[in-house]
């Protein structure tokens, strides 16, 4: 969920060989699986109409929230003749990204940080926009074209996309399920101006299952296949950039960044080991951090922690601001010094958060004198609303 155009390639060239387009579009997915991608198709631009009403109607409802990326320019993001008319095919690729061990276990220790899988690692942004970058120059000096490479950072509805070239489909917790890798796979996009054979979509195989509906800690799904970003952890622990809301902070639990919960309830899941040779590898570090030492991460040590990460792009005050909401939630009395500490912080975010936390561990007798002191020492509003709402 990133905007921007970081993601972005227009690479040309003359191009040697104007070859047969299926003989083209094989040798594509030959290449494509050389460089590390698990799974290629190709689909035609106008076939997301219906999605993009979806899209449309979700705007239209405020599901978003912050994001305002996602509602500029939507008629950009509902076809993709409105991000470049020249396009004639679209290649969706992915890249299987499943985990090497239950990504759900981590909940049940609480002095320790869950960070959602993807963001265990160095950015896919980066990984995956290389590869693409790759695989387009490769198309453009084997047929003369013009090629454009996207990696979820500009106005293009992958899953939708990714549907209509049978890499999967979108299941109701609105993410793409593979039958080869269920819920795990990066996705990028190659537009192009050449007429490539398209490959038929993926049909829905979701059934009656409600698995990633029902173990979503903040009941973020109104309806099957409808998300409100809203109440989503992933939103409000990335995006959000103001306090997570009171409503949705014992939910939290220990998730410091993002939330795996509905993707990893998935029942495909179970097939996504074909393809783990491709998988990016989790650092050591981020598998389960902990709390205490996370929370005194200044700005610098933030920095050197996630370099290369996307955990990087959200910031020190917003990361400690999540890793306090989890000191609250993880019922450890010890782990209340770290968030006295601070109290003391030059960020109100970060001190709003600390005063939550306080409030979860400490004793109320304890808890009342230092609100007593904050009263007349805290000059910032929303401080002092933490202050004024904590039990």
């Amino acid at each position: 969920m990133a905007g921007g155009r970081a993601g972005v390639a227009d690479l040309r060239g003359p191009g040697f060989l104007n070859s047969d387009p299926t003989e083209l579009k094989a040798a594509l997915a030959r290449e494509a699986r050389a460089l590390g991608f698990d799974c290629i198709g190709v689909t035609e631009p106008g076939t997301i109409d219906e999605a993009g009403a979806n899209f449309l109607e979700f705007i239209a409802s405020g599901g978003h929230g912050d994001m305002d990326w996602l509602a500029n320019q939507p008629e950009r993001r509902v076809d993709p003749r409105g991000l470049w008319a020249a396009v004639r095919s679209v290649i969706m690729l992915g890249v299987n990204y499943g985990p090497d061990q239950d990504p759900l276990a981590i909940l049940q220790r609480r002095t320790r940080g869950a960070i959602s899988v993807y963001a265990r690692g160095d950015d896919y942004h980066d990984v995956i926009k290389k590869r693409l970058k790759a695989l387009a120059r490769w198309l453009v000096a084997t047929a003369p074209s013009e090629v454009k490479v996207f990696v979820d950072t500009a106005a293009v509805m992958e899953k939708p996309l990714a549907q209509t070239a049978h890499l999967g489909w979108q299941g109701k917790h609105t993410n793409l399920v593979s039958r080869e890798f269920g819920s795990w796979l990066f996705l990028g996009a190659i537009y192009t101006t050449l007429e490539l054979p398209r490959d038929p979509g993926e049909i829905d195989h979701c059934g009656s299952c409600r698995a990633c509906l029902e173990i979503c800690p903040t009941a973020a799904f109104p309806a099957p296949y409808k998300l409100d970003a809203r109440r989503c952890i992933s939103y409000l622990t990335i995006e959000n950039k103001g306090p997570i809301p009171q409503q949705f902070r014992k939910a939290i639990g220990n998730r410091i960044y993002g939330c795996d919960d509905c993707l990893a309830a998935c029942p495909w899941n179970k097939f996504a080991q074909e393809g783990r040779e491709a998988k990016l590898a989790a650092r050591e570090e981020l598998r389960a951090p902990g709390l205490a030492e996370l929370s005194r991460l200044d700005d610098a040590a933030f920095r050197a922690l996630f370099t290369k990460s996307p955990v990087k792009r959200i910031g020190r005050e917003r990361f400690v601001r999540n890793v306090l909401i989890a000191i609250g939630n993880s019922g450890e009395a010890a782990l209340a010094e770290e968030a006295r500490r601070l109290l003391d912080d030059a960020s109100p975010l970060v001190r709003g958060a600390a005063v939550w936390a306080l409030g979860q561990l400490v004793e109320r007798e304890e808890f009342e004198v230092m609100r007593s002191a904050a009263a007349s020492n805290e000059a910032d509003d929303s401080v002092r609303e933490e202050w004024r709402a904590a039990s």
